[in-house]
């Protein structure tokens, strides 16, 4: 008989749905998996064709991003009752409220449960000191329970440490085989006298760092900037050479993306991004910023380029305009470093091991 994995996430959008996309469709060979969700303006309509169709889903409606006391015990009394109902050998808990939420109401002692971060929420530079501590004790509250934190990245690992010793990392991958069918836009030729198309792809949220991207944009007006995806803040990107794709289907997305030059990622903090990850496979010239998750996969100058500042992104594409830097040579070796590292084989596999552990008696 088949084990059972059940997988519970209230964010289910963006990198996280890509990962999980991954991860449930690479091992529901080997396992019974389940995914429990709560919708998002960022969930793709008619997301099930992107599942294997052997991968149960459950729709929860009480798991709610924000922090409201009665709602979160409402949705504690949720997660129990699909736990209890499914009955899973192994529970993956994504992200900060099914984290927590799913930590106070299964026992962490008695069975094999697994919580990945994608982006600690104390990491949120939009959040006031006091509340970034609070995010802080709720993790350590939290990891008290039990249960063995699995970052994305080795930054992230770092910081999972700071909450719990029970902590270990499997980088984020992205599913290679699933973009074969693309055909990847080697760079271009680029001088002075090139009109670059250069993109970013997320929430326009102020984690995404909108207003530096408008930044730049407003000192390369001979060039064309491309947002993939829509949020909040949209209002920000006042640039007049600054197009907005709206929310779009993940193959959609890549398509989009295979068609800049440059891809810039601004974050003020990040996990392990998979459209990073996507562009470098893709072998976009990737400049980002020096946060945790992308300085993990980026080496300035070797793979792609880290800025500190807004004007280091205008500094790097100047430089890059001036042909200081062998953008095939960096490019070329983007798109290795995703095949040999950061790849959904590696990622699941690592999963899987971690899966088929399920039901072995633990030691202290």
């Amino acid at each position: 008989m088949k084990k059972m994995i059940l997988h519970i996430v209230e964010a289910f959008g963006g990198g996280v749905f890509s990962y999980l996309i991954a991860l449930g469709n690479a091992t529901c060979d080997e396992f019974d998996v389940t995914i429990a969700y709560t919708i998002r303006p960022q969930t793709p309509d008619g997301f099930e064709k992107y599942l294997d169709p052997r991968i149960k889903l459950i729709e929860m409606k009480e798991v709610k991003r924000e922090i409201r006391l009665i709602q979160d015990v409402k949705g504690a009394v949720e997660i129990y009752k699909i736990y209890k109902k499914v009955k899973p050998d192994f529970v993956h808990l994504h992200s900060s409220k099914a984290g927590f939420l799913g930590r106070m109401v299964i026992d962490c002692k008695a069975n094999h449960l697994a919580y990945t971060p994608h982006g600690y929420a104390f990491l949120k530079k939009d959040d006031s000191k006091t509340k970034r501590n609070l995010y802080r004790f709720i993790e350590k509250f939290a990891a008290v329970k039990g249960g063995e934190v699995v970052a994305v990245s080795h930054g992230e690992y770092k910081e999972a440490l700071s909450i719990s010793k029970r902590a270990t990392y499997v980088n984020n991958g992205i599913n290679i085989s699933a973009m074969k069918d693309i055909t990847i836009r080697n760079p271009r030729d680029i001088d002075q006298t090139t009109s670059l198309i250069i993109g970013t792809v997320g929430r326009i949220s102020y984690q995404k760092g909108p207003d530096i991207f408008d930044y730049v944009a407003q000192k390369f007006m001979n060039d064309r900037f491309l947002w993939v995806g829509d949020g909040e803040l949209y209002q920000v990107l006042k640039s007049s050479n600054i197009a907005i794709s709206s929310w779009l289907e993940p193959n959609e997305a890549i398509l989009l993306l295979n068609k800049v030059d440059i891809f810039i990622l601004p974050s003020l903090w990040e996990g392990l991004p998979i459209s990073l990850l996507e562009a470098m496979y893709l072998k976009k010239i990737c400049i980002v910023s020096n946060v945790i998750g992308n300085n993990d996969v980026i080496i300035h100058g070797e793979n792609g380029f880290i800025a500190n500042h807004k004007d280091d992104y205008v500094k790097i594409i100047q430089e890059i305009k001036n042909k200081k830097w062998n953008v095939y040579k960096i490019t070329e070796k983007a798109h290795q470093d995703v095949c040999d590292k950061y790849n959904v084989d590696i990622m699941c596999e690592e999963y899987r091991k971690k899966y088929r552990k399920a039901g072995e008696k633990k030691t202290k």
